[in-house]
């Protein structure tokens, strides 16, 4: 059994060589809960002079911290909790990341194997406790002199690489005896050491590892495909992906239905509206090949059309995984967006051949009608220009809202923006691969601390209950935020089930009979509470120059469902071109 002043030693060394690895590895930034059992990660990560350190008291919004970071600076960030329950708090975050591949790195410190399944204190079975949701799971031994260093090395090297292929969180358990508090002794791990001198006067891997890397090459059947009747879908992908997909459906002639994960806005928007008009599903009858960048779609009349559709199929996205939730035969690229739509639409430029795109413009033209039409018909719906509805704030908010990164939470809002709302080339960020509403104000926190941009955030009143906690780490945010709160007494979102009233409060919309101006005083928030729209616009623009601000704009239970079903009523037997 090694000495106190050896273990002590031993355990901040091989902190230090993890922290240190994994700053090689791109890492910049590292959130941290507080701990006893992980103090060696958070002394070795807070000493680092390359690390930007981010704190917060709650564990499940930490990991939510850390996945906007990830999700906004595309790069891998770190997190350290302590052992036992801290752990398992992560699991929200981490199962999100599993899906939407933000690069997360859960370094939680453990009980040594000595104090597991004895009745230790603080002591759970974390061992594969994140199961799938992990691309890759380290089990370290506690540190011991007899167990060298380059092992270490050579096992956390393992991990990043399978990270940096496939996406996802890796998740590292470290094992730390007592004790953990005291004076490191160099002279006990200067032989420990001396095999890798030469690594630590390096700044680079220990085992360096190029990516897989292939070129975008254009089939020989592209040409035959681009003369289609086509469609080009955008999903969840980011605004510049977005912006490529639609150069190359504007070489191609087609149509592009964005999705509002990506801040763009085309001709053909509101297209979980006219989907439901007959006369359009009509149209889309003849669609010969679908472009599809990313996937994730919020509109679930989209999805239900795509689940229809039996034609040419191609989905490019970067992700490891199939992403096509209707099994369709399809062509799959795995290819970077923007370097994908660069190469096929500068094969179009360079082309030899004439496209023909008569027979699309007359069927692209009456949906680009369409969509107007139906926009329409739901700002009709909103009544008076200064009624504050659900509707009315989705119909402006997009329009209104002056330049700032968006982030849009998994309440209503979401699908009303996705229905009506105009966002006009904004960067936008969701967490819509579990589509959840834990984590939400820490993971929009994150994205403003990466982005260092004013941000706007819409969320629903259940969602800001439910991550209440932490409006705290709003207190450090270094550009304006403003946090809008659609507080319509619960879960508005159930208002179109078909289920009884009753039940439906009881079970579904759980009404709670709460509002935010106190939580805005507890946290240091400004508060505003608009009761017009133009209020609305004016305070959320004022917010966006200056401060963090709380916005809680109050609407009547069941009214955003009452205005839905008599529009989607209304444009079901509309002629909108």
């Amino acid at each position: 059994m090694m000495q106190p002043e050896q273990q002590v030693t031993l355990n901040q060394v091989w902190a230090e060589l993890i922290i240190e690895e994994l700053v090689r590895y791109g890492v910049k930034h590292v959130c941290i809960a507080p701990g006893s059992r992980s103090t060696p990660l958070t002394l070795a990560a807070s000493e680092h002079q390359h690390l930007s350190i981010h704190t917060h008291f709650d564990e499940r919004g930490l990991g939510f911290l850390a996945l906007g970071i990830a999700k906004a600076s595309k790069e891998a960030v770190a997190v350290i909790v302590t052992s036992g329950t801290a752990v398992a708090n992560l699991l929200p975050s981490v199962a999100e990341s599993g899906l939407t591949k933000e690069k997360l790195i859960l370094l939680t410190a453990d009980r040594p194997v000595e104090l597991i399944n004895c009745g230790a204190n603080q002591a759970i079975n974390q061992q594969g406790i994140f199961s799938s949701h992990v691309c890759h799971s380290l089990q370290l031994p506690s540190p011991s002199i007899n167990i060298p260093a380059q092992w270490l090395l050579s096992r956390l090297d393992q991990a990043c690489f399978a990270q940096q292929e496939q996406g996802g969180a890796i998740h590292i358990n470290c094992p730390f005896p007592e004790p953990f508090y005291g004076k490191k002794d160099n002279d006990l791990v200067r032989d420990y050491l001396a095999p890798i001198q030469e690594w630590k006067e390096a700044f680079s891997a220990y085992i360096q590892q190029p990516r897989y890397s292939s070129v975008v090459t254009v089939s020989p059947q592209w040409m035959k495909t681009a003369q289609k009747k086509g469609i080009v879908i955008i999903g969840n992908v980011t605004l510049e992906e977005a912006q490529a997909a639609a150069k190359l459906a504007q070489e191609l002639g087609w149509p592009v239905l964005a999705d509002p994960q990506s801040g763009y806005y085309s001709s053909w928007a509101h297209y979980d509206l006219w989907l439901q008009n007959t006369a359009c599903i009509e149209l889309l009858a003849d669609v010969e090949c679908v472009l599809q960048f990313g996937a994730r779609l919020v509109s679930k009349r989209l999805s239900a059309w795509l689940d229809k559709y039996q034609q040419d199929y191609y989905l490019i996205d970067p992700h490891f995984e199939l992403l096509d939730a209707s099994c369709h035969s399809h062509v799959r690229y795995r290819a970077d967006i923007t370097a994908w739509c660069q190469t096929h639409a500068e094969s179009l430029t360079e082309r030899d051949c004439f496209f023909d795109h008569a027979p699309s413009l007359l069927w692209s033209e009456s949906l680009k009608v369409a969509s107007l039409n139906a926009l329409a018909l739901a700002r009709s719906m909103a009544c008076h220009s200064e009624t504050l509805s659900e509707l009315s704030f989705a119909l402006t908010i997009g329009q209104k809202a002056e330049s700032c990164d968006w982030f849009i939470g998994n309440s209503l809002i979401v699908r009303l923006l996705d229905m009506v709302g105009e966002l006009n080339q904004q960067h936008t960020y969701t967490n819509r691969g579990a589509s959840g509403i834990d984590g939400l104000i820490a993971t929009a926190v994150g994205v403003q601390r990466a982005n260092q941009n004013p941000l706007l955030a819409l969320v629903g009143d259940t969602s800001l209950l439910y991550d209440l906690n932490s409006l705290a780490l709003l207190k450090q945010a270094t550009q304006p935020v403003v946090i809008v709160v659609i507080n319509n007494d619960g879960g508005g979102i159930f208002d179109l089930l078909p289920v009884d009233e009753k039940k439906k409060d009881d079970f579904y919309r759980m009404p709670h009979q709460l509002e935010f101006s106190h939580a805005a005083a507890m946290f240091g928030l400004a508060y505003h509470k608009p009761e017009t729209l133009s209020c609305a616009m004016s305070m959320i623009n004022e917010g966006l120059q200056q401060g963090i601000h709380l916005v809680e704009i109050n609407t009547p239970a069941g009214q955003a469902g009452e205005e839905l079903t008599r529009l989607f009523q209304t444009i079901q037997h509309a002629t909108l071109f």
